[in-house]
């Protein structure tokens, strides 16, 4: 856990980039697997964590634009908390570890929001993306679901990204210590995949070490022989000679700081002459990619210099055709600033829209041989 000033500096850059009104930040609860008392591994809400910084269920943040307090909303632990868990920490002692002195208990939320509601105060809370969190909003505001989204705080969205978007010293160090932990587990992947291994033995090993030396993965592992499919969370293949294994995962830390590294090994540890063709294409994108991130560089150039890259490398090999540029258009974001775009076996096609009826307009077909 981050140093207790650090959250409440975080709150006051809040207030300084917003006007009037509360910030309502509630935490996550627990979701169950199968029924209450058996749940999935706690995950909490990533911006409650940034301002408050507690990774523990069932709270909620207030951020008091106009009188600058902070309020800790939740409960005291009950009798069966300490006979399950053993002796947990007070509302108090919690709170102070996030530089907050008001705390109150989760029954006092709704009067308080109510108050402020019927005083006129603006209650700022951003898009709920859980659905017990979205209800427990919708009944606490007295706004239907269906309008959530609507009447969600721009301003508050705004702000947030701004504070987060530019990591501080001590976030770097987080980020760093978990791709190092990364960094373990896809070189304990690589030094497995040899033929007979079963897909699951390799994932378990990597699941192990997120959770060993971190707060478990930061996202469903993928490991697969078929890296050509999306997603794909199947871990029952049978590693053979010849395949290539993907495997795109990563873990994070208590305050929640993730890393997440795609790597791409030959079953045995040694690539054909045609996986190492592609292969020298993709490691030659990535290095041109790190040398031009640079400040005041746009994302959109970063990935415009890998894209040319990928492209001229692949028509050189005979495996893509048409004009490069053209080709690399189609995948910068400014292509998709105002566009849809769908990808069907090899092609991409392009769904404009126009004044809110969207129709369909085939640009640029890139052929891939498969």
């Amino acid at each position: 856990m981050l140093k207790s000033q650090i959250y409440s500096s975080r709150r006051k850059a809040l207030r300084e980039l917003m006007g009037n009104g509360i910030a309502f930040l509630p935490g996550n609860t627990e979701a169950p697997i199968n029924y209450p008392a058996n749940t999935y591994h706690f995950r909490q809400d990533s911006n409650f964590l940034y301002f408050f910084g507690l990774n523990q269920a069932d709270l909620v943040g207030m951020i008091d634009l106009d009188k600058g307090i902070d309020i800790l909303f939740g409960d005291e632990p009950s009798i069966d908390d300490i006979i399950w868990m053993g002796t947990q920490p007070s509302m108090k002692e919690r709170a102070s570890l996030v530089d907050v002195s008001d705390t109150r208990s989760l029954s006092q939320l709704s009067t308080y929001l109510s108050d402020a509601i019927r005083a006129g105060r603006k209650i700022h809370y951003v898009p709920p993306y859980r659905a017990e969190t979205a209800h427990w909003i919708s009944v606490l505001l007295g706004i239907k679901p269906m309008f959530l989204k609507s009447y969600a705080s721009l301003e508050l969205t705004k702000a947030i990204i701004q504070l987060r978007e530019i990591k501080k010293e001590e976030e770097i160090e987080e980020i760093e210590k978990m791709i190092g932990v990364a960094r373990l587990m896809h070189t304990t992947a690589m030094r497995m995949a040899k033929p007979g291994i079963i897909e699951r033995q390799i994932f378990g090993r990597m699941e192990g070490i997120a959770f060993e030396n971190a707060n478990g993965t930061s996202f469903p592992t993928i490991l697969s022989i078929n890296g050509q499919t999306l997603h794909n969370h199947y871990y029952g293949n049978v590693l053979t000679e010849g395949r290539l294994i993907v495997s795109d995962a990563g873990c994070e830390s208590e305050d929640g700081y993730c890393s997440d590294i795609t790597r791409s090994t030959p079953v045995g540890g040694k690539f054909n002459s045609r996986q190492k063709e592609i292969y020298e294409i993709v490691l030659n994108a990535n290095l041109k990619a790190i040398e031009t991130a640079k400040p005041n560089i746009f994302y959109r150039d970063v990935h415009w210099e890998a894209s040319r890259i990928i492209a001229a490398g692949l028509k050189e090999l005979g495996l893509m055709k048409g004009d490069v540029d053209e080709a690399c258009l189609l995948y910068t974001s400014d292509a998709a600033d105002d566009l849809l775009c769908v990808d069907l076996g090899g092609r991409r096609i392009i769904k404009k829209k126009k004044n809110e009826q969207q129709t369909t307009k085939n640009h640029h077909i890139i052929l891939i041989k498969h």
